[in-house]
Parts: C-alpha cells; structure tokens; sequence
C-alpha cells in the first residue's frame, strides 16, 4: 500500500509517495503561501500530482508546529498560517482521503526508528538541528507526546541564564546556541571582536552581516577559516552542553542528529560528543548515549509520516464507515 507524506515546511511543501520499505517513489514541491487557504490549495495540488501518477490510499502531514494528540487539529505553528485549525479534516475533504498528522521532529524519529539511525532502540531522541532545534523522544517506538502533545520542546531549554534573545520569549534557549541561526550569530559576533582573523568571513560580509549565513560559516570552515572554525567550535560545545541535560534527563540509548546543520557533522560532532561525555552527570562512570547522524536526509519527515499514515489512517476510515 502506497501512501503520500507531506513535509509542511516554513519555505516549502513536499510531497512523496513512499512505500511499506521507506523508499520514496515520487515527490512534488511547491512554495508555502501565506494564507491558510493558499497553503492547503498548495497541499491539495502538491498531494493530486503525485496521486495522478500513483494509487494512494492515505496521507499524513509532517508540521513544523504543536499537533494535537488526536493528531486532527493544528494549535499553533509559528512559520505557518494555521491557529487551532482542524487541518487533517480540511485536508480530506480536498484529496478524498484520510488524512493524518504529526509534528515533524516526530515524523523524523518515527522514520529513523523505523529506517534508520535508531533502529530498534528502546529509547532514542532526535535533535533536529536547523533554523532552531526541534525535538523528538520515542520510547518502545512510540511517540512521547507530553499531556498537551507539544513535547517535547528541547530547543528552549534554557542553557545560558540571561543569555541571548529568543523569539519565544526567553533567554539563553538552545538553539539561540547550537543551530543554524546561532552559528551565524557567533560568527558575526567574532568578526566584530576579531576583525583581522578571517580573510574568508570578512569577505563573505563585505560591511554587511546579512551576507553571512550558516551555510557560508560551514563552508569556509571546511575551507580552514580560522574564525569560522571557531565558530564551529562553539556550535560543538553548546551541543555538547544540551546533550548532557538531555541525557540526565531521558538516559537514552541513542541521539540521532538531524536537520541541515546535520550536514556539517564532521565539522563539529567529535567535538560534541567529547563534550557531553565530559559533563553528563556521572560522567566516567555510566554508559553513554550512541551520537549518530540521521540516516533519511530531507525524506526523514515525509517517511515517518506517510508510515504513520499507512498504520492509522485504515482504522479511521474503517471506523467512518467508509471502508
């Protein structure tokens, strides 16, 4: 049975047919409008082409944003239109199928467990690391969902009392230190304090620091840019640093890093993983977490979603009467 997964992104809807393997056959990408009508005629359109080409029989929907744990119901997703919006059923309504969803760090660990980096532990975490960081805990295979389904949220753990900014209203978070985002404001931050250090950087910025992203820092890093491996540098201790809490925290077996930045890892992972055996509670004196790379890529969220699709949407149709 076939089944289309959805990546419901800030920039950009993707759509993949995917089979029972994992394997993704087909896919469809259009840009995200901004109104909520507009996006789910985006999604609709993204979902019919795929379908033109392939027999379908469910789709799910891997949103950047707080799923309610009916997995019906978008509460709040900060780079898309939706505010407590029944989006599965709308979504329905449009295709003729059952819809399902799921916040996609979920959808990512659900198809790394399955597929991929965390096959067959009993407990693993997924840090998404992109923009921001987002999160994902499985416990047996199964999704912790917190009581209100948002967790859980580990990008805004606070690491750095009165630290620097974050737009969801606290200081010091996370990922205003180990993500994409932070590791252009390290940067940035050294070329005002080094000026004279990097050749590269200072080029890239040209008196300008929008020029300077974290792509750009990765990528004069690999090239031996003094400054911007220093800025690696800090990426690696603060993921380090989260690691350890998450550690004491969930004591997982396994910690799968994923999200772009997760293509820079041997720019920074070593150094992490040095970092977090250093400062976990009891460190020296208790196993460690397996610190690995996701294995699915960009199609972690399209898989992991069109499996869930694939698992729950026949009971709901056969429940509807439907079937």
């Amino acid at each position: 049975m076939l089944t289309v997964g959805v990546d419901v992104g800030g920039t950009s809807v993707r759509a993949g047919v995917v089979n029972a393997d994992g394997a993704v056959l087909d896919t469809a990408r259009a840009a995200t409008p901004s109104g909520e009508e507009a996006l789910e005629e985006a999604i609709g359109a993204a979902v019919a082409e795929v379908a033109s080409r392939h027999k379908v029989s469910a789709v799910g929907l891997a949103v950047a944003g707080f799923v309610a744990p009916d997995r019906r119901t978008v509460r709040f997703a900060p780079h898309l239109a939706w505010r407590q919006a029944p989006v599965a059923d709308r979504i329905a309504a449009r295709v003729g199928m059952p819809v399902v969803l799921e916040h996609d760090a979920n959808a990512a660990a659900l198809a790394e467990h399955r597929f991929g980096a965390a096959r067959g532990a009993g407990i693993a975490v997924l840090v998404a690391i992109g923009t921001g960081i987002g999160g994902a805990l499985l416990i047996d295979g199964k999704v912790f969902r917190g009581a209100h389904g948002v967790a859980p949220e580990l990008g805004h753990l606070r690491l750095v009392p009165d630290g620097r900014p974050c737009p969801c209203g606290k200081n010091g978070c996370w990922e205003r230190y180990c993500s994409g985002t932070a590791l252009t404001t390290t940067a940035v931050e050294l070329l005002a304090r080094h000026p004279g250090v990097s050749t590269l950087m200072a080029r890239e910025a040209l008196g300008d620091s929008r020029a300077v992203t974290g792509r750009r820092v990765a990528a004069a890093a690999r090239d031996g840019d003094p400054l911007a491996k220093r800025a690696m540098a800090d990426l690696a201790r603060w993921l380090g640093e989260g690691l350890a809490l998450v550690a004491d925290v969930y004591d997982p077996e396994v910690v799968v890093i994923g999200g772009g930045v997760s293509e820079s890892a041997p720019l920074f992972l070593d150094d992490a993983r040095e970092r977090y055996a250093a400062v976990v509670t009891g460190a020296g004196h208790r196993p460690l977490a397996r610190i690995r790379t996701a294995q699915l890529g960009d199609d972690a969220g399209i898989v992991g979603v069109a499996t869930l699709a694939r698992e729950l949407a026949p009971t709901r149709t056969a429940r509807n009467g439907r079937r």
